[in-house]
């Protein structure tokens, strides 16, 4: 029975499908997909669009130099918000990345299959999804309520703390690139694991870290409710971070949503800062890695 099933030359028939269905839902899918891409890059464009015509109107030197002005008073600027915000992400930046380091060397080195690790990895990869607003909430139960005040130390410690699972989740990807034939070599000549971890494996992947944290940066750059629990504002100049600290953010927020036109020009220009800076960031970020590729 088996042989009545073959063609005269002995060889089972060869059955041929149709290639129209698979062509149709491959292009279906190149058509979807383009469409997607073209139609997010549209709207990308149009925010930019918006915000460069309506913010570019507000910048000048005024705007960079003088304090601001109650409403319908011409003049005035947003240099003590822009000085504010410059301190409290340098701050951040302190306080976040090197714990974020080190945590992301201890995944990534010391704690891959260890229990603690797994704890680590978990609590941040959870971290990571927490709304910024629970954060802020968390650092004016933990440090504004206490103290009875706001301050720029809260508003900093809140930004580090939504930075901290990034740049660590960062360092750990970056530095399992890294072959193990390096951390081999160097241990080989004798040099110790954090020497070897430090002066080997860190050099091997510095772009890729230098990346995670200006990343890290330019994503709490724009953040404002972590700031209006923490920093609040002020329309004074930041002579220490112990007081309520203007920030761009939320001065963003409280003029745009005023009835004065004057405030809510100042408002386009503050979010025309903030995107140019965050795309400087990300260009950098981009460039620098392109750089080391070559």
């Amino acid at each position: 029975m088996a042989e009545e099933g073959r063609q005269e030359n002995g060889r089972w028939p060869v059955i041929v499908r149709s290639a129209l269905p698979r062509k149709l839902a491959d292009f279906s899918i190149k058509v979807i997909s383009s469409l997607s891409a073209l139609l997010g890059i549209a709207i990308l464009a149009w925010i930019l669009f918006e915000v460069i015509k309506r913010g570019s109107a507000a910048l000048n030197w005024s705007f960079f130099l003088h304090l601001p002005t109650p409403p319908n008073i011409e003049g005035g600027g947003l240099a003590n918000a822009i000085l504010g915000t410059s301190m409290i992400t340098l701050l951040a930046t302190l306080a976040g990345v090197p714990i974020g380091l080190l945590a992301g060397v201890y995944l990534a080195e010391f704690g891959q299959n260890t229990r603690l690790g797994s704890v680590v990895r978990f609590t941040s990869n959870v971290m990571m999804g927490i709304p910024s607003i629970i954060v802020g909430l968390f650092v004016y139960t933990l440090l504004v309520l206490p103290l009875h005040h706001f301050s720029g130390y809260a508003g900093a410690v809140s930004l580090a703390i939504i930075m901290l699972p990034i740049v660590a989740r960062t360092t750990e990807d970056m530095l399992r690139l890294v072959p193990n034939s390096l951390r081999e070599s160097a241990l080989a000549l004798g040099a110790p694991r954090w020497k070897a971890t430090l002066g080997v494996v860190f050099r091997a992947a510095k772009t890729g870290l230098i990346t995670g944290v200006l990343l890290a940066i330019a994503r709490v750059s724009g953040e404002t409710a972590p700031l209006l629990f923490t920093s609040l504002n002020s329309p004074f100049w930041p002579k220490s971070l112990s007081q309520p600290t203007a920030n761009l953010t939320v001065t963003i927020f409280n003029y745009a949503m005023s009835p004065y036109s004057k405030w809510q020009e100042m408002a386009w220009g503050a979010s025309l800062l903030i995107m140019v800076a965050v795309l400087a960031l990300t260009v950098v970020a981009r460039f620098v890695f392109k750089e080391a590729k070559k």
